[in-house]
């Protein structure tokens, strides 16, 4: 339509057209020096100001990406039109008399099913994108060539433009298989004070086309290298979308392409996008689609910033002397016993030089030459304007005498309490050894720490049967202690009335006597020989099926002639035999289950 707008038919509706607005519309009469001197040559200026800035070729395959940046011999691109530029405007910069000095470096390489291979040396490998500190994107181990004129940059990118990968193609006999991207870096460096830096880096980059397999009629390795360029401009895509959607979390890490895009997607740099498209009927929809995405990119905001960053001054060495060099306690040692007597003990003396005003405290020798001359100028400033110095370099005599004092002391307190801490662990020890001795509880006192003992073995507790209990308590020489439970602690009780050390030994040292064993035994006896499996289930380790098989034995053996008999029932063991005896004979002597409360 004009020289900012292009339109084109709409293949959902054929009465209506598609209208795109951009901020340079080149035809098919355009020159590369059009484009170059129309969109790229303006943005070269701000990598002189320490910023950033990319240009991107976008686009269908075949539709003159590579044309368009490198161009030919007669109609040179962007790449050789844009170094030539700024390669001349860094030798007006940095010349003689001016405050800047600069310096330019070259990087290129590509992005091949997602590899990134340094183009300036092939046999590096695939390289790593990191992201530093700052959020700057850099890859570890890219060659960088230094360039100081326009036959520098031919010697590096025209051997390294033909290690670049390409193939042939149903479209395109030379078709670029790989992303490639040429990093040109300006450094810059004031001549005078603050000693300013600055780097600007220009990104040129050479895209590679979407591919419809069904027409460039891609087999084998073209069409995997196909599905790697498709899935890294889908990717590139998601970026655009994400960016204008304003989400939270922008898929820059999908891709390697993205990746290494990020400050021009988004990020800090000026960006140049150059979408071409083909006019032909049968690449309307690649035409489409890239029209579309350049209309949305368009949308992108970067915000670019200056990267400059301030250079610290390096001194030369300062030379010092040896009492300067040595410590307040060696240069006492170093002087005579003459000097000491002579040299005045107040610290008010003028000092011989200014590096004696320093703190005592810290030895001069181990500081950085750098700092310590620093230090001096500053002493030496303050000096000339009639100040006293400054009073974090230098440590009043008397003041400093105090603190050392204030420290021995804590020292020393810290010395006493550590032995008496000791002493009272050691009382408490032997006293301790002494209650063992004489197997006498006593009270416990606090410790400032609490020592920690291995467990005592538990003592066993047998338990009688209440109803038997209280046949024994009639009689008048009976003795039986009951264990009764109060709560979460366990009190010993005596119906006979008993010192308290008898009761405190003897309390555990119950026994069954034999009768009453005899009494429980028989009872159970007779009832594995006249019980139901119902009856025989109430015994304690006794469950049906265990009931079903001692009926069956009893059918088919006949009745038990002692209780010890169960060991020959199917499914009953010692071990089992022996619990059982344990859990059943009290309370059957009873006359009750003995089953848990």
């Amino acid at each position: 339509m004009d020289s900012c707008s292009l339109e084109i038919a709409n293949w959902r509706n054929h009465q209506e057209t598609l209208k795109y607005q951009f901020d340079a519309f080149y035809g098919e009469r355009s020159t590369q020096q059009d484009i170059y001197a129309g969109s790229v040559q303006p943005i070269l200026r701000h990598l002189l100001e320490g910023q950033n800035a990319s240009v991107l070729a976008y686009g269908p395959t075949g539709a003159g990406k590579t044309h368009t940046m490198l161009g030919s011999p007669e109609q040179p691109g962007v790449i050789p039109r844009a170094l030539m530029d700024l390669l001349q405007l860094t030798r007006e910069e940095g010349a003689e008399g001016r405050p800047w000095a600069l310096s330019v470096t070259m990087s290129y390489l590509e992005i091949y099913q997602e590899k990134v291979l340094d183009l300036l040396d092939p046999a590096s490998g695939d390289l790593v994108i990191r992201e530093d500190c700052r959020g700057t994107i850099l890859i570890p181990g890219l060659t960088q060539k230094p360039i100081t004129s326009f036959a520098d940059f031919e010697r590096h990118f025209l051997p390294a433009s033909r290690n670049r990968t390409v193939g042939a193609t149903r479209l395109n006999q030379r078709s670029s298989r790989s992303h490639a991207v040429l990093l040109v870096k300006v450094d810059q460096r004031e001549r005078l004070a603050p000693f300013r830096q600055r780097e600007g880096k220009l990104y040129l980059i050479d895209l590679a086309g979407s591919e419809d397999n069904r027409r460039t009629g891609n087999k084998g390795l073209r069409l995997k290298e196909s599905g790697a360029i498709n899935t890294s401009l889908f990717v590139l895509g998601k970026v655009v979308d994400a960016l204008n959607q304003g989400l939270p979390r922008v898929p820059y890490r999908d891709s390697k392409l993205t990746r290494l895009l990020q400050d021009s997607l988004g990020g800090s740099a000026h960006s140049i996008l150059i979408a071409n498209i083909a006019p032909e009927r049968r690449f309307y929809l690649d035409t489409v689609s890239a029209l579309n995405f350049a209309a949305r990119s368009k949308e992108v905001i970067n915000r670019p910033f200056t990267n400059e960053s301030l250079q610290p001054y390096v001194l030369g060495p300062v030379k010092l002397s040896q009492k300067e060099l040595l410590g307040p306690p060696e240069a006492k040692r170093a002087r005579g016993p003459e000097e000491e007597e002579i040299g005045s003990p107040e610290p008010m003396a003028a000092p011989a030089s200014a590096s004696q005003k320093l703190s005592p405290l810290q030895k001069l020798s181990s500081m950085d030459p750098a700092m310590l001359e620093r230090l001096l100028s500053l002493d030496r400033l303050l000096a000339s304007q009639g100040s006293q110095g400054a009073p974090l370099l230098s440590t009043p005599k008397r003041e400093r005498m105090v603190l050392m004092k204030t420290v021995e002391e804590k020292d020393l307190e810290i010395e006493r309490l550590k032995t008496k801490q000791k002493e009272l662990e050691a009382k408490m020890l032997a006293q301790k050894a002494e209650e063992k001795e004489n197997h006498c509880p006593t009270m416990l006192r606090p410790l400032s720490h609490r020592t920690v003992t291995g467990a005592k073995p538990l003592k066993k507790a047998v338990v009688m049967p209440l109803q038997l209990i209280q046949e024994q308590a009639a009689s008048p020489n009976a003795e039986i202690h009951i264990l009764k439970n109060k709560g979460r602690k366990r009190k010993l009780e005596s119906l006979d009335a008993l010192e308290p050390e008898e009761k405190a030994e003897d309390c555990w040292e119950l026994q069954i006597s034999p009768e009453l064993l005899a009494h429980g035994r028989q009872k159970i006896l007779d009832l594995l020989n006249e019980g139901s499996a119902r009856d025989l289930r109430s015994l304690q380790r006794i469950g049906p099926k265990k009931a079903q098989l001692i009926v069956g034995w009893r059918e088919l053996h006949g009745p038990f002639s002692q209780v010890e008999d169960l060991e020959r029932v199917e499914g009953i063991t010692g071990k089992q035999m022996e619990s059982f005896l344990k859990a059943n004979i009290l309370g059957l002597a009873a006359g009750q289950r003995c089953g848990p409360s």
